[in-house]
């Protein structure tokens, strides 16, 4: 008969490699219908949430607040079919930032960067987006991953600098709506 010690041993490194695939699992997703997921997910996501549409090299977190499904399509693609998705949402619309790296990346660089830079200003409004240098992305997000689910959908783009990142807010509640109301709930508790 074995000794317990070596039992019990061996049982508890079953279950560490058992626990160890299963979190490999969860990490990231490679599926075909990446549209289902979003789908299925938009309506869980609010306030506060994100949804990044990233290019190949964009590294794969380590929150446990971020999804991260790679699309296995362009990322034109992928954006404008999420940016559809919350324009016919009810309750979502997005703040949009992109990197600003993307702006000075030149020809002599990548000979194509101006017709990527076309396609990606038919999909979005770069005079309403919003410009962050890429490593304040990861702060963003790491800060906002803590507490909210980042939804990373991951894209075979290779132009480097060509994410673009969606901070969801509440279509039906404006900011200034905000700002009413807690000057109205300030005023309230400062006459008592």
């Amino acid at each position: 008969m074995k000794h317990p010690f070596y039992l019990i041993l061996t049982i508890m490194l079953l279950l560490s490699s058992c626990q160890e695939q299963s979190i490999q699992k969860t990490e990231a997703i490679v599926v075909q219908d990446w549209k289902s997921i979003l789908n299925g997910q938009l309506p869980l996501l609010g306030h506060r949430n994100w949804i990044l549409v990233v290019d190949k090299a964009f590294p794969l977190q380590n929150a446990p607040g971020i999804n991260t499904i790679y699309t296995d399509e362009d990322l034109q693609t992928v954006l404008n079919y999420t940016l559809q998705q919350i324009e016919n949402s009810s309750h979502v619309k997005p703040i949009i930032y992109t990197d600003t790296e993307l702006r000075f990346l030149t020809k002599d660089q990548l000979p194509d960067i101006d017709i990527f830079r076309s396609s990606l200003a038919e999909i979005i409004d770069f005079s309403s987006s919003q410009e962050l240098f890429h490593d304040s992305v990861f702060v963003k997000i790491d800060e906002a991953s803590r507490y909210f689910k980042v939804l990373v959908l991951k894209t075979n783009g290779t132009i480097p600098y060509s994410s673009v990142f969606l901070q969801l807010d509440c279509k039906y509640w404006s900011a200034e709506n905000e700002k009413q109301l807690r000057n109205k709930i300030k005023s309230e508790y400062n006459e008592e």
